[in-house]
């Protein structure tokens, strides 16, 4: 008898992992907010946000979650009607963007005899993206290499090239539904709090034009300002001019439908997909 006991007892951490274990799929929008979108939540200039995760039930308030989520950033200053005098900046930005995140997730109610709780969660995200536009022919050119701020030149040497990888902090929250015992479906929102201010390339002041162009060429100046092109009577602006505001970092919010799935319930009166009665210690 003991022969046998003892196989089972070794295994049940790996019965009560299995039991605790949820496959997360995420479908939404997500959001920039920054120089080029001043609003918090701006629908015409969301994108479509898909991601894919898996989270892990530590008790039955708190949660283990990680996920991959795909996204695309944009914004606009002939979109921008949350700042002031930037129509004529004439700016324009989209990235692609990929994150991943780790993060701890509270039920306020236990979901053991109820439909559905709030929830919160925050937790730690690396994410990459890459700032591109397109020039007055319509062909794509990604804006870091250019230095439109003068970051990385010589006679800026307080303007740091930034990096295309960085840290961020997420959270949240959502009302979490139990449509049965291995299925929850949840309306979400996320908000990543963000340590740059080149999300959308832009940040700081102007920078001489002459220095640009003979550092990075002519493209770089006719991109770092664009107001010539709904205006041809305006000119590119003075050195030191301002073009962002550097004291206020960027966003960018994911929000939607979240499905996360129990691995091992086979949705049959609490069997495993073995048949066998599941088993907690």
């Amino acid at each position: 008898m003991k022969y046998l006991i003892l196989p089972l007892l070794a295994a049940a951490p790996l019965f009560t992992f299995a039991q605790k274990l949820h496959a997360d799929l995420f479908g939404g929008i997500t959001t920039y907010q920054g120089e080029l979108q001043g609003k918090r939540f701006a629908i015409d200039q969301s994108n479509i946000a898909l991601g894919l995760g898996a989270s892990y039930d530590l008790s039955e308030k708190f949660i283990l979650r990680s996920g991959f989520t795909y996204g695309v950033l944009q914004g606009n200053d002939q979109k921008n009607t949350a700042a002031k005098d930037v129509e004529a900046r004439n700016l324009s930005f989209k990235s692609a963007l990929t994150e991943l995140h780790l993060g701890l997730e509270y039920n306020l109610f236990r979901l053991e005899g109820k439909s559905l709780t709030p929830y919160l969660f925050a937790g730690v995200a690396a994410f990459h993206f890459n700032p591109y536009t397109k020039d007055v022919a319509g062909n794509k050119v990604f804006l870091k290499p250019l230095s439109t701020e003068g970051q990385g030149l010589a006679a800026y040497p307080d303007r740091k090239n930034y990096k295309l990888t960085q840290l961020a902090l997420p959270f949240g929250g959502g009302i979490k539904f139990k449509v049965s015992d291995d299925l929850q479906i949840g309306l979400e929102l996320g908000l990543r709090k963000l340590f740059t201010d080149y999300i959308d390339d832009v940040s700081n002041t102007y920078v001489d034009a002459s220095l640009l162009q003979a550092a990075k060429g002519s493209q770089a100046v006719e991109l770092a300002y664009r107001g010539d092109e709904v205006n041809p009577l305006s000119t590119y602006p003075g050195d030191g001019a301002q073009r962002g505001t550097p004291k206020t970092k960027d966003w960018y919010y994911f929000s939607g439908l979240r499905i996360s799935k129990l691995l091992n319930s086979s949705g049959g009166g609490g069997k495993n997909k073995l048949g066998c009665p599941q088993v907690s210690f």
